[in-house]
């Protein structure tokens, strides 16, 4: 409606019907492609049927207006913006016309694109998921795997302080990294080192029974752990 008026306004001077014909050319044209015109020197030829006075006053009345006639005209510098007659090399169609055959195809390939984007985010999501589900499970079976091998630790200083006082041991204390020899195979023990780290630090937060110091053993110096007896009541029975 905005063109029909616009163009209206220039059938007294005959641009009209040029600016049409242009226009409907352009609009012919696929989607960004352009109606080019030969390079002219000054002014820019005339390659339509009309007289080269309504061809350049068509021209100029595009420039001047500003209404909206469906045509770009552009210059040598596409971003550059055209301001007399003479720079005007070529036209651009700003509302292109399609067939059906083009608009089909052209919303064919862009629902398949629509669709393939869809699935991909999808997939994605989906492998997403998959991977957040086995890092849960991962996490619970290390949890559960340090609580087994805190127990396992507990049963292990418990049975040497009852064999210290069985006079079965030399010292009330055990070292910790003896314990980790004698829980965990050598084959296992990288694969095992961070279970065995939580449940190191789990017992020193959260067990009040181990103890856990420092000893010189064998002429080394090493972290131990030592069972504590729950306190009597010595005050009570006296």
């Amino acid at each position: 409606m905005e063109r029909n008026g616009a163009l209206g306004h220039a059938e007294d001077t005959g641009e009209g019907s040029l600016i049409r014909q242009w226009s409907d050319a352009a609009a012919a044209a696929p989607p960004g492609r352009r109606t080019d015109l030969p390079p002219p020197p000054h002014p820019p030829q005339n390659v339509t049927s009309s007289s080269s006075a309504k061809f350049e006053a068509a021209l100029t009345w595009i420039l001047s207006s500003n209404k909206d006639v469906g045509i770009w005209l552009k210059g040598e510098d596409p971003s550059e913006l055209v301001t007399t007659v003479d720079k005007v090399v070529c036209l651009e169609s700003a509302r292109p016309r399609m067939g059906v055959g083009c608009r089909l195809s052209r919303a064919l390939l862009t629902a398949l694109t629509n669709v393939l984007i869809f699935f991909w985010c999808l997939a994605f999501l989906w492998g997403l998921l998959i991977l957040l589900k086995y890092r849960w499970r991962k996490l619970e079976e290390e949890e559960q795997a340090m609580y087994e091998m805190v127990k396992k630790i507990i049963d292990v200083v418990q049975d040497h302080y009852v064999d210290w006082e069985q006079d079965m041991e030399r010292y009330p204390y055990v070292g910790i990294l003896h314990v980790r020899d004698t829980l965990i195979p050598p084959q296992s023990r990288r694969r095992m080192k961070r279970v065995w780290d939580r449940a190191v630090e789990f017992l020193a937060s959260n067990e009040s029974r181990i103890q856990t110091e420092s000893h010189r053993v064998a002429g080394e110096d090493m972290l131990v752990w030592r069972w504590t007896k729950p306190s009597s009541f010595s005050d009570s029975e006296r």
